[in-house]
Formats: structure tokens, sequence, C-alpha cells
């Protein structure tokens, strides 16, 4: 039955006309039209972290190249809504091609790999999240030395919670789709729950700045620039704020998920 099928698809592709061609390449670039904004909003939110001599051209340019990546694969019948299938793919397009460059230098991920792990030992003896102040301190560097230190880490870091499923792309959505609908893989179905709900626990360890931050970041879905709009800071302070939130993060979710497969430092 499978191989009817499939010629039969074949047959009706042949049978098309050259007006049918034209209306589905109109139809196309319509989609395209449509959802440049979305493309250009991804961008907004990825454009803090590019290499300096990267153009946001080029940014836009790769996320069309994910945007078309959606148009060919999406299933309305197995996926999400495609807007936000669509973000997932053109984020996704965008962070391979940067990752691909392979531009963060070894003494900034070597710093922040030292960052993480101070501060978990701190949170360890302390019984609590370190502040900066502490952390700094045990680094042996003045604090605004220290924020300076994040402000690098924040713009050469590609690891964000939306690579673990928090937020709004693929992965949360079709583990959505699944609890609701049945799997054959219940035990994957669990696996993606745990991992959902470690996320959400080690976000409410989280200083309670750090967390709004990650919050109207990632839930929120607003820029850095917005999120200092709302919590009177300045973009860079969020991005340092975002930064070491990371940090903290990362070093809770290692001892469950291991070594993050998108993780830059």
């Amino acid at each position: 039955m499978p191989a009817t099928s499939s010629g039969t698809s074949l047959r009706l592709r042949s049978r098309r006309t050259p007006a049918s061609r034209l209306r589905e390449e109109i139809d196309r670039e319509e989609i395209l039209r449509r959802y440049l904004p979305l493309v250009r909003r991804v961008v907004q939110r990825i454009a803090s972290r590019k290499p300096p001599h990267i153009e946001l051209d080029d940014l836009v340019s790769w996320g069309i190249v994910g945007l078309l990546d959606a148009m060919d694969k999406y299933d309305p019948c197995k996926e999400a809504l495609f807007s936000t299938y669509a973000q997932f793919r053109i984020r996704g397009a965008i962070l391979d091609h940067l990752r691909s460059l392979d531009w963060v230098p070894r003494s900034v991920r070597q710093k922040a790999s030292l960052i993480e792990k101070v501060s978990h030992r701190l949170e360890g003896s302390l019984g609590r999240p370190p502040t900066e102040e502490e952390i700094a301190g045990e680094l042996g560097v003045p604090l605004d030395a220290y924020q300076e230190l994040l402000t690098r880490v924040g713009e050469m870091s590609l690891f964000s919670l939306e690579d673990l499923g928090f937020g709004s792309g693929e992965e949360r959505c079709n583990l959505e789709r699944r609890s609701d609908e049945g799997t054959p893989d219940p035990l994957g179905v669990l696996l993606s729950q745990e991992r959902v709900h470690l996320v959400s626990e080690a976000i409410a360890r989280l200083p309670e700045r750090e967390k709004l931050v990650v919050t109207l970041y990632y839930h929120e879905d607003m820029t850095m620039k917005e999120v200092g709009g709302v919590l009177g800071l300045t973009e860079s302070r969020v991005s340092q704020l975002h930064s070491q939130a990371m940090l903290r993060l990362k070093g809770y979710l290692r001892r469950h998920f291991g070594r993050p497969a998108s993780e830059a430092s």
C-alpha cells in the first residue's frame, strides 16, 4: 500500500500544469513575505551573540534558509502551529551557521567554565546561589571586571534554554502534542517531561532578578532590550544577568543531562 500511495503522489506531481506550478511559487513567495518579520524577530534575539564580523543581513539570510526548510518539512497533521515550528527552524539554521564558524576564543570558554565551577562550589557551601560579589571575590577580581567578563561570555555563548526545550520551540510543542494524542514511545515522552520539569526547577533556584530575566526573555519572548525596559536596566546589564543565569543553570543541569550538545564554552 505505501508504494501505491507514493506512486500516486508522484503521478499527481507529474500532472501539475505550468499554471499550478506558478500558483505554488506565488504562494511560496507570499509565505516568505508573511513570515519575514518572524525571521527578523529571531535575528533580534540572537544578534547580541553574533561575532563582530558577521552582519545582521547574514543572520537574516540564514534565517530565511531555515524558513524555507520549515515550509518544506512542515506537516500540519503532526506539528504545532506553523509559526512556532518555523521559529524553531529559523533559529536552528542561524545557530548552526554561527557554530560552524567555531569563533569562540579558547580563553573565553575557559573563563566561562571557571565561573560555572566557582558558582556551583559556592552554592554548595553557602546553601544558596552566590551573589555576583561573592563570585568575583572567589575569582579574585573586582566586581566590575567580573561583570565585564560576563558581558564577553554573553556575547560569545550560543547556549540557551531553548536548546533544552524551554520556551516556544518545536520540542515543547511536540511534547504537548504527543502527550495529548498518545505515542508509541511513552518513555520518550516521560523523559522529555522530566527534562522540562528539571529546567523549571533549575530556574526556580535562580536569584530573583536572574529569574525575571530568564522568564521574560524565554517565556514572554522579549528581546534583551525589551527586558531591560521592563526591569529598568540597560541592555548590557540584562545580557550580564542572562549570562550569569545560564552559567548557573548549566552547572545544575549538567548533573542530569551531561554536557549540552550546543554548549559553546
